[in-house]
């Protein structure tokens, strides 16, 4: 294990990825310090369908054109016929990334920087900003949602068919059962967690949720008139674990050593015949032709459980490439130029004013949104208006035990957890997690649990990294001693938006939330009256007085000086 886990590591730098030039003085030369212009193209004539995929955990190599030695030949079809998308970013969990997709915010400015949302916290999306289907609600849109949600419930306000939805059914909660929908929070703590709009689908249990989410999709397309604009999110729970699919589809990789990898390859596959199925029901019901369906990951591969991110580093909940760069592709009748790769860099943030705007919204009425509308850069092969992504910024995550405002040039605390893209320059500091480099090759015939050949690079005492992604996409050249200017650049960019971010909401778990008070499911728990201190409820007044604080002492803390 040791001998193989050392190739994985040093050997593999022999192999021909590592051929780039990344000492030229001016790939440097064009970071910029100054917030991004934003600009608007025209909108369709005819507001286009809009189908928005979402898979759960997929890995960076898990599909055909990335090479995987699973087979997805719809998604591989439809990419290869739309725009493929090479320089997409998502991030590292669940309701980061859903959350971003939904607000059209960085984590930093909806207060959910830190880790995912529980079952059992009081928290979910800010009520005073407005949703991406509530947008589309305005310029007529019907809007349905079908899988997993993942941003809170406590309150009835925070529902899906509250934050502008027409239809839900799927599961509140981040991990559910594939047959039985069961979910538990810690021991004997557990629950049913399948929705049909506000009430609990009791009748759908047994069904597995691959097939009742794209035959719900189906059924939404039969009953709908495809001359009136819709929009139907789609959060395949898939491939997330618990590791189970149908036995005919774990069949077809029977030669897969490695159990977990086999059920994973098995869950892959038979996610995209669901993609198929909603693809064929979109022709079979007069929608196609007038439809841009996106495809997303939403965090990178779980390699505990059978994803891989090769040739990548890191994993899920890493803020290494492999956490964070995501499949992607739109497939359209409707895109100017079809069959290509687009190295446009384009994040999960831009889906809400690009979707917006081929919807014929504004998207000026929305303040404070971080993302760009990439359509044309998508369609025509224009560039990017984006040219950096704030990762994150999490002041709650572990401190690096190395870090301090000394080694951020006393700019900032190289012990927090930040990361950061600027044009082709990444920097991390603080404690990025972990951060190996897994061959799908060795793995896949090897028995038992392939976590085993993982180990975590030896940069203990690290706690700032350099990267030139464009030349250096594997993350094997850490370039933060050779320049330091573009340290200290992108250090000054982690500043400018902090002091911008707002408090982080991660409040204490609630035992209300328990399922055997809600009849043995998940669900809200809070009565509509109950004001929380951030929804500008009955606490409003001390909010005033209290946020102003609690900013300032969020940068205090940033800078270390207290």
């Amino acid at each position: 294990v040791y001998a193989l886990t050392g190739f994985s590591l040093v050997s593999l730098l022999s192999f021909g990825y590592l051929s780039w030039d990344w000492t030229k003085p001016s790939l440097v030369a064009d970071v910029s310090m100054e917030p991004m212009e934003k600009s608007l193209p025209p909108a369709f004539s005819r507001p286009p369908h809009i189908i928005f995929i979402l898979t759960d955990d997929q890995g960076y190599h898990d599909i055909g054109y990335h090479g995987s030695d699973i087979q997805t030949p719809t998604l591989d079809k439809l990419a290869a016929e739309g725009v493929k998308l090479e320089n997409y970013y998502i991030q590292p969990i669940c309701t980061p990334s859903r959350s971003q997709l939904i607000m059209g915010r960085y984590q930093i400015h909806t207060g959910l920087q830190h880790s995912i949302i529980r079952p059992r916290q009081p928290n979910c999306l800010p009520f005073d900003q407005v949703t991406l289907p509530q947008k589309l609600q305005e310029v007529g849109y019907s809007t349905h949602m079908v899988g997993k949600w993942h941003l809170g419930f406590y309150k009835k306000e925070c529902l899906p068919t509250r934050r502008g939805f027409d239809t839900f059914l799927g599961s509140l909660t981040g991990n559910v059962d594939y047959y039985t929908y069961d979910n538990c929070d810690g021991p004997g703590v557990c629950g049913y967690d399948l929705h049909e709009g506000e009430n609990v689908a009791w009748d759908q249990s047994g069904k597995y949720s691959t097939f009742l989410y794209a035959q719900r999709v189906s059924k939404i397309l039969a009953t709908h008139n495809p001359k009136e604009p819709i929009f139907i999110y789609v959060a395949f729970q898939a491939v997330h674990t618990p590791l189970q699919s149908p036995k005919e589809y774990i069949y077809r990789y029977r030669s897969m050593g490695n159990v977990a990898r086999r059920k994973y390859a098995a869950m892959v596959t038979c996610m995209d015949e669901a993609v198929r199925n909603i693809t064929w029901a979109l022709k079979k019901y007069g929608f196609y032709d007038n439809t841009v369906i996106v495809f997303s990951t939403d965090n990178g591969g779980q390699t505990f459980s059978g994803g891989s991110n090769w040739p990548l580093r890191g994993r899920k909940g890493t803020y290494w490439e492999g956490g964070v760069r995501g499949i992607g592709f739109v497939h359209s009748p409707l895109i100017k130029r079809k069959r290509r790769t687009s190295r446009a860099l384009v994040h999960i943030t831009d889906w809400y004013p690009t979707l917006v705007t081929l919807a014929g919204g504004n998207v000026s009425e929305a303040e404070g949104l971080d993302g760009y509308n990439v359509w044309p850069a998508i369609s025509e092969g224009k560039e990017s208006p984006r040219t950096e992504i704030l990762h994150n910024i999490d002041p709650l995550y572990n401190h690096a035990k190395h870090g301090s405002l000394e080694g951020g040039f006393g700019i900032w605390n190289t012990a927090v957890q930040a990361s950061i893209r600027v044009r082709e320059w990444k920097l991390l500091t603080g404690d990025p997690g972990y951060s190996d480099w897994i061959p799908p090759q060795m793995l896949t015939n090897f028995p038992g649990s392939w976590w085993n050949l993982e180990r975590l690079t030896d940069s203990t005492r690290k706690s700032v990294w350099l990267f030139n992604i464009t030349a250096d996409p594997y993350e094997r050249y850490d370039l933060s001693d050779q320049r330091p200017d573009v340290v200290r650049a992108l250090l000054k960019r982690l500043v400018h938006y902090n002091r911008t971010a707002i408090p982080v909401r991660y409040p204490a778990e609630n035992p209300r939330a328990h399922p055997d008070f809600n009849g043995g499911a998940w669900g809200p728990w809070a009565g509509e009256e109950e004001a929380e201190d951030w929804d500008g409820g009955k606490k409003k007044c001390k909010i005033c007085k209290l946020r102003s604080f609690f900013r300032k002492l969020n940068t205090r803390l940033m800078s270390n000086r207290i």
